[in-house]
This record gives C-alpha cells, sequence and structure tokens, in this order.
C-alpha cells in the first residue's frame, strides 16, 4: 500500500510540475494566432435578414464568390463567418439543414479535454498537449461571443478510492493551470458530504469525496445556427438544403486545372445552377471524402467515422447545476451526465460506423449508458430503460493527415490540406474549436487561392454571435413585464435568442386568458411557443425536421412530445410557407420518419416489445376487467373509436384526431391501428418493471374502471333504500 501510494503521488507531483514547465516554456514560443483587436473592426452587420429566396437569387446571379463553403455544420459556418469578416465574398450551401449532422448531436460541451491533457502530460506528448491548450483558450471565447447560447458547468468528478483523490486533484489543476487566464473557474474537492449534499442521486457507499471542475455547456445546434446567421448579417449568402452535384475546374493559365465553382441544387425549389468561385472549401465533416472524391476520384480516403450515442433521461435524475464525470467505464471510456434543458444527457459511445445521412442509434448502445449511471446513481434511483426520452447517434469524423507520409494514423487534432486543384478541406477537430479551425481554413484559402482580403488576420475572437450583442442574465424579466409571457417562457426565449426574443415575442399570439397574455405553448411540457415556428421560418427553416430538431430542440429533448406536436408545427408552417394539404401530410410523415429512425422512437418501441410478461395472475385478471369496459362492443380488441368514446366520457371531447392516433400508437406494437389484449398486457407488465414510465392508455383504462365501480356503488345503494339522505 506505501509502494502503490508512492508511486501515485511520484505521478501526481510530476503531472503537475511537468504542466508548470509546459505551460510557462510554450506560452513563451508557441503563441499562435494572436489577434491584434486594435486592426480594423469588421463592417457593421445588416439590420434585417435576408429572406432565403433572397440568399438563393444570390447564389444563381452568376456573380463569383471568393469563397465557396460546402458544409453548414459548425465549422463550415465558421468559415464562413471568418471569410466575410475579413471582408471577402463569402457562399456557403449546406445539403440538409444547419448543423443537420454531427454539429447537433454533441455532448453539448465546451472543453479542452480533461482526458487528453492526462494523456499529453503522463505520455509527454507536445501535440495532444497544444490540442488541449487551443480548446481551452476557445472555450473562453465561445463562452464570451455567445453569453445567452452557453454557459459555465461545473462537472463532478466522484471519488472513490483514497489514493485517487491527490491524483485526480493535481490532475485538474493541471486543466487549470493549461487554461492560464482563460479559465472560467478553479475547480476544488469536495468532502463526502459536501458532494451528496450538490449531488444527492450519487451513490454512497465507499465515497471518500469529489473534485469539481469547470467546463462550458451550449445548445449546439442554435450556436451553429447562430454562426450562420450571423455571416448572413455581415453580407455572406448561406444556403441550406442545397446539394453540390458537381466541382467545376478551369485552367488557370500554366496549364494547371484549378476549382473556379461548382454545380448545385436547391432541393426546395428542385432548381440547379452554377456557383462560380475562386475559391472551394470543403467543410463537409463526415462526407469530407465524397467532396474530395469529386474533386480526384482516386484520391485516398482519410475520414475513419466513430459513432457516438447520447440518451436523454428526466431532469430528476441530475442536479439543475452540476454534472458528473465517469473517468473509467466498464471498457475504458469516458461516460458524462450532464443537466440540459431541464432533462438529463447521458453518453457517449465510441464505435466504428458507417457513413450516413441518416445514423441510428442501437438498443446495445442505450443499454451501456443505463448499466454505466447504474454504477454512480444511489439505490434511490432506479435506473429504467422507459425512462429514455429520446436518443440519438453522431458520427464523429476522426481523421488521417493526408499532409503526412503515414496517412493510417489518426490525426488528434483537425487538418487543413490543399489538393492539387486547391481544393481546400478542413477535417477533423471538434465543436469547441470550430472558430480556431476556421481561421486557420481561411488562413490556408488566401494563401493558396491568392485571395484578397480586406483584412488579412480573423476578427471573430472578438466578435458577438447573432444574439449576444444585448444580452443580459436578467432580460428575461423585461419579456415578462412588456409583453406578458410566462416566466419560464421568458427565460426560454432570452437564452435561445438573446437580443432577437424581443423580435420573437412580437410574433406571439394572445392567449385569451388574463395570464400569460401572449405565448400560446405549442405543447404543454415545454416553454416553445407559436411564435418560435414563425421565427423559425424566418431563420431559413424549411421542413418539419428543420424546426423540431434544429429550431426547437424537441425532438432532441423528448422525442414522444415532439410527435405530439408536430400537427401543430405543421400547420403553423404551412400558414407560413403555403404548404397545400398534401405537403403537410408529407412533412409529418418524413417527420414522423426521423422522429422514429434518428431520434430513438422506433428503437424505443422495440425494446418495449422485447418485455416479457411479468404480471401476477390477481393483476392479470384486473387488467382484463379494465381492457373489457373500453372494448365495449365485445371485438376482442380496442379500436381508435373506442378510445373517442372512453375520453369524451371523461370530459375531453376536444381531443384531435392526431392526439387519438398517438394514445393509439404508443401501444400499438403490432402497428395493426387497433390494441389487442396481449399488447395491454405487455405495457403494464413494463410499467410495473419500470422499462416504460407513462401510457396514457393505460390511465385511461383505470379510470374507466373507476368509473364503471363508481356506476356500480350508485345502483347499489339507491336513494330511496338509503332512506333519502341523512
Amino acid at each position: 500500500m506505501t509502494s502503490r501510494m508512492f508511486k501515485f503521488g511520484v505521478t501526481a507531483a510530476s503531472a503537475c510540475v511537468g504542466s508548470v514547465l509546459a505551460s510557462y516554456t510554450l506560452d513563451r514560443w508557441n503563441s499562435p494566432h494572436v489577434v491584434n483587436n486594435a486592426q480594423t473592426l469588421p463592417p457593421k452587420r445588416k439590420r434585417t435578414l435576408p429572406p432565403r429566396g433572397d440568399q438563393i437569387k444570390s447564389l444563381m446571379s452568376g456573380e463569383e464568390f471568393d469563397v465557396l463553403i460546402i458544409g453548414g455544420g459548425a465549422t463550415g459556418a465558421g468559415c464562413a463567418l471568418d471569410s466575410v469578416t475579413r471582408g471577402l465574398k463569402t457562399a456557403l450551401v449546406e445539403l440538409d439543414d444547419f448543423a443537420s449532422g454531427t454539429s447537433s448531436r454533441s455532448t453539448k460541451l465546451i472543453h479542452g479535454g480533461v482526458r487528453y491533457l492526462q494523456k499529453a502530460i503522463l505520455g509527454l506528448d507536445l501535440e495532444q498537449y497544444r490540442m488541449v491548450k487551443e480548446a481551452l483558450a476557445e472555450r473562453a471565447t465561445m463562452l464570451e461571443s455567445a453569453p445567452h447560447l452557453t454557459h459555465p458547468l461545473p462537472i463532478m468528478l466522484p471519488v472513490y478510492q483514497w489514493w485517487q483523490v491527490p491524483y485526480y486533484w493535481v490532475g485538474i489543476k493541471a486543466y487549470d493551470l493549461v487554461a492560464g487566464d482563460r479559465n472560467v473557474k478553479s475547480s476544488y474537492y469536495l468532502s463526502k458530504k459536501d458532494a451528496l449534499e450538490l449531488f444527492p442521486m450519487l451513490k454512497k457507499d465507499k465515497l471518500c469525496g469529489a473534485i469539481v471542475y469547470y467546463d462550458g455547456q451550449q445548445d449546439d445546434a442554435r450556436m451553429c445556427l447562430a454562426v450562420a446567421l450571423t455571416a448572413a448579417r455581415h453580407g455572406a449568402t448561406v444556403c441550406n438544403h442545397v446539394e453540390v452535384k458537381e466541382l467545376l475546374k478551369k485552367d488557370d493559365g500554366t496549364g494547371k486545372q484549378v476549382l473556379c465553382g461548382a454545380k448545385v441544387k436547391d432541393h426546395i425549389s428542385g432548381k440547379e445552377f452554377t456557383v462560380k468561385a475562386k475559391c472551394i472549401v470543403n467543410a463537409a465533416g463526415p462526407f469530407t471524402d465524397s467532396i474530395r472524391k469529386m474533386d480526384n476520384p482516386s484520391v485516398k480516403s482519410i475520414c475513419c467515422p466513430s459513432s457516438g450515442v447520447h440518451i436523454v433521461l428526466p431532469g430528476y435524475y441530475s442536479p439543475d447545476q452540476m454534472g458528473l464525470l465517469d473517468p473509467s467505464t466498464s471498457d475504458g471510456r469516458v461516460i458524462f451526465f450532464l443537466p440540459w434543458q431541464r432533462q438529463t444527457i447521458a453518453g457517449t459511445t465510441d464505435l466504428p460506423c458507417e457513413i450516413t445521412h441518416n445514423p441510428t442509434p442501437t438498443e446495445d448502445e442505450i443499454q451501456f449508458i443505463l448499466n454505466e449511471i447504474k454504477n454512480y446513481l444511489n439505490a434511490d434511483v432506479e435506473v429504467r430503460r422507459g425512462d429514455v426520452l429520446s436518443a440519438w447517434s453522431g458520427i464523429r469524423p476522426l481523421v488521417s493527415d493526408p499532409n503526412k507520409d503515414d496517412t493510417q494514423s489518426l490525426a488528434r487534432n483537425h487538418i487543413v490540406h490543399v489538393s492539387p486543384s486547391n481544393l481546400i478541406t478542413i477535417a477533423g477537430g471538434k465543436w469547441t474549436t470550430y472558430r480556431a479551425m476556421a481561421e486557420h481554413t481561411i488562413d490556408a484559402a488566401i494563401k493558396a487561392c491568392n485571395l484578397k482580403p480586406e483584412r488579412a488576420e480573423a476578427v471573430t475572437s472578438y466578435l458577438k454571435i447573432e444574439g449576444g450583442q444585448g444580452w443580459t442574465p436578467t432580460m428575461y424579466i423585461r419579456l415578462v413585464q412588456d409583453f406578458g409571457l410566462e416566466c419560464e417562457v421568458a427565460q426560454h426565449l432570452a437564452k435561445s435568442y438573446g437580443d432577437r426574443a424581443f423580435a420573437v415575442s412580437k410574433m406571439a399570439s394572445l392567449t385569451g386568458k388574463r395570464w400569460p397574455i401572449i405565448g400560446n405553448r405549442i405543447h404543454p411540457e415545454f416553454p416553445y411557443i407559436d411564435a418560435e415556428i414563425r421565427y423559425g421560418v424566418r431563420e431559413y427553416a424549411c421542413t418539419a425536421v428543420d424546426m423540431i430538431a434544429r429550431r426547437l430542440r424537441l425532438a432532441f429533448l423528448n422525442v414522444q412530445a415532439a410527435q405530439e406536436a408536430l400537427p401543430v408545427i405543421v400547420d403553423i408552417m404551412g400558414e407560413e410557407l403555403q404548404w397545400s394539404k398534401e405537403e403537410k401530410e408529407r412533412q409529418i410523415k418524413n417527420a414522423t420518419e426521423f422522429l422514429a429512425n434518428e431520434m430513438g422512437h422506433s428503437v424505443n418501441r422495440t425494446s418495449k416489445e422485447r418485455i416479457p410478461i411479468k404480471l401476477s395472475k390477481e393483476e392479470i385478471q384486473t387488467y382484463i376487467k379494465r381492457f373489457q369496459l373500453i372494448d365495449k362492443d365485445k371485438k376482442g380488441y380496442v379500436s381508435i373509436n373506442d378510445i373517442r368514446r372512453a375520453l369524451k366520457s371523461f370530459g375531453d371531447g376536444d381531443v384531435s384526431g392526431e392526439q387519438l392516433h398517438d394514445i393509439l400508437r404508443e401501444i400499438d406494437t403490432n402497428m395493426n391501428g387497433q390494441v389487442e389484449l396481449d399488447e395491454y398486457l405487455q405495457m403494464m407488465s413494463a410499467i410495473k418493471t419500470g422499462d416504460v414510465a407513462y401510457s396514457r392508455f393505460a390511465r385511461m383504462a383505470e379510470l374507466e374502471e373507476q368509473k364503471h365501480e363508481a356506476a356500480n356503488l350508485k345502483q347499489k345503494i339507491s336513494v330511496d333504500r338509503s332512506g333519502g339522505g341523512l
């Protein structure tokens, strides 16, 4: 034991001293990309956001752009903002929607990487150290540039063995040290008592204490969208749902073939046209190789995709303002357990996968995360499969560096590559460093394509992102007082839109109530209101999926709630975009498929089908009786008309057809449009075992039984026989 303690003491001390010396040395001779804030400020942003139609006209105008960016994720949007604020004529096209891929499916953290720093120090890896240091500096920049969409988040690292206390403490202090004056807040140690007070769900047995450190948290999809909108306000032409079909080349006068534009297709209008550009940037994330092969079909692939699955659980699984880090899972990975938007995110996995536009979470990955969570929560918190509200998979585009001879090893950081035809490829990296990645990319583009920017260096390090300029932490109070919004709704609008929340509020409809005066919710459990749908269209939302997944985050927070809100959302979008009845039906169908396949709805349903019936004879008899009370015609199954009749008898006469179908779908695992007895018994068994948290059909059957018993009681004791009263 003494020998072990000595070894860990030496390791911890060495790590601390090494990080101090490394920080000091590197800060002296390795300070890349310092921005001179005294240089010319970027042009003032436009007062109004150009409509999507105007953006498409700009693309079709035939004018030559300085830079054409392919990809509307975090990196692509960052490149557009960096380019346009340097004074370059900039365009961006995205096949799907802004942040529709990996950029909306992250862990929502803005971090340097505690695990990377551990490897850098213990392995004396200078490259990995630089990567962490850059990420920590960019973390501070993100928190400053978009204060409404980002915030510091304390993360607890529970310690269950005494020798780990100094080891982790020194490691986390080294993390603070590397951040230097860009640190968010200082880390600290907590006793067992204090740790349980802050995180009462934590497992108490053998807990020695905890280390708390700070990273940042963000709304990733809205952050990416805000960066793209900021670029648009500065004059960039940004268009979602525009696919690059072909890259065009010309002779540069020396016999060399260089890129000069692209043939593209607008999937909303169906039009195909050519966009001219002096320089093309490939920021396609996992689809990097498909663009590289448009440029040169014989080029070797560099992307090695990895799937990361996250799940969302109810908010009571974690405190409102404290995350949890499991530094070593059963298979050596790291699991984060974080509060987000009043729910709890848990993840992630890390498995090789195929590149696809529609990644899906698997039951095995969901169960892995649930099993790891159980190891850290106390016995009072029953981790149930039925509590999984949503699940998604994001593809992390790890890359090998084509600039090096050895292309087999994966690059730890991002890479910028210039092809012989001047295709600028930016690949790898992570969300936190999107701005630095964009800066390095545009630097390379200017050099390779001989561009003439108004400003030689980037100005994005001190630029406020859309909504951040006039935002204050108490801005929501003005929304409540000036517009008559609910406090919860006002807080949500302020955090999601920043100073643009006032423009959103002006679009809200009257409630017809004494309070709130305006702001009709699109779902009773969430603070999203009708005005956000109308404003979302002005933020270039073109489909129902754009709306439920990336303008609102409903699909990520609760897949069932998103399904229930779809009809209202599609109706409002239909008014704004003049959709026909057929188009509305198509949008609902596409959004339903998205929720089923990409947001975990179908895997949730499949998990219910696998559940064996574990009920006692008495319970089975009770549930058969309830089922028969709803099936009044003795058909042997419950139809949608039976559900409608039961709800009307409870006074819910205004239930829409879509809501009736939602109730039916949540229990109709056979998908034949009716509820059979075995499906009902399976659902009740799942509720009993905790695999399903709640069922509206089950509640309806219970109320039907109570109503039946109350009616029987009245018949047994009539007024005449009871003596007429007292």
